[in-house]
């Protein structure tokens, strides 16, 4: 292998249209019996940390997180359909999964802050799901951090995939968290400019590469092709 890349779903991938942070709610509903009084704050980071600072804010103790990710996922397998209906694949996605995905010397993946349930959930609305090799990519409930992701990615490809552990891995993200975490971990990283941060506030970040989104896909390959140093 050449070549591990690791998505971002949400505003990278596809637009929820608002429906992650009803999940959120949902899920807090389901373990509170009240519903939030304020949204998740979401911006990048792990389903962990978001729903223990939900409860932190609320004035709740934080229950174990076995019930946690139950309540995540059955809130996010209810609202498949609203997502269906009211979000989107952004532009370019399909074309530029599948062209990653014919790279035979590439593991291409997520690495996201949604619990695997719920990625799959948003991937398979869209039919993205079959496009990803999903069972090697990093998710909201493998650790508390987005850095730490990088390492479940880097070692589930290792043990599933056969890729060695000296493989150059790109992140590919909308958000100053996916950056910091490419950065820290090592990786390389395309930062889009299709969620709410703007190319100046990515490249303060530290991404080098900064795109709109991933329409272009002939330049997203070319970039990522670049990483493998040929």
């Amino acid at each position: 292998m050449e070549l591990m890349v690791l998505w971002d779903i949400d505003h990278t991938l596809i637009e929820n249209a608002g429906v992650s942070k009803e999940i959120y709610a949902a899920a807090f509903s389901a373990l509170a019996g009240r519903e939030p009084m304020e949204l998740a704050r979401t911006e990048g980071r792990t389903d962990r940390l978001i729903m223990r600072d939900m409860f932190v804010r609320e004035g709740l103790p934080v229950p174990d997180w076995h019930s946690i990710e139950v309540a995540l996922a059955q809130a996010g397998e209810a609202r498949l359909d609203d997502l269906r209906r009211r979000g989107t694949a952004l532009p370019g996605v399909h074309e530029v999964l599948k062209a990653a995905s014919a790279q035979r010397s590439w593991v291409s993946s997520v690495l996201t802050g949604n619990i695997a349930a719920n990625a799959r959930v948003k991937l398979s609305a869209f039919g993205l799901d079959s496009l990803l090799d999903l069972p090697v990519g990093a998710y909201g409930a493998d650790a508390e951090l987005r850095p730490q992701l990088v390492a479940v990615a880097r070692e589930r490809a290792q043990r599933l995939r056969g890729v060695a552990a000296d493989v150059p891995t790109v992140l590919v993200g909308d958000t100053p968290r996916d950056v910091e975490a490419a950065l820290t971990s090592g990786s390389g990283v395309v930062a889009v400019t299709s969620g709410i941060h703007g190319p100046e506030e990515l490249a303060a970040a530290g991404a080098a590469e900064v795109l709109p989104d991933l329409s272009d896909t002939k330049r997203v390959l070319g970039i990522l092709e670049s990483f493998t140093g040929h």
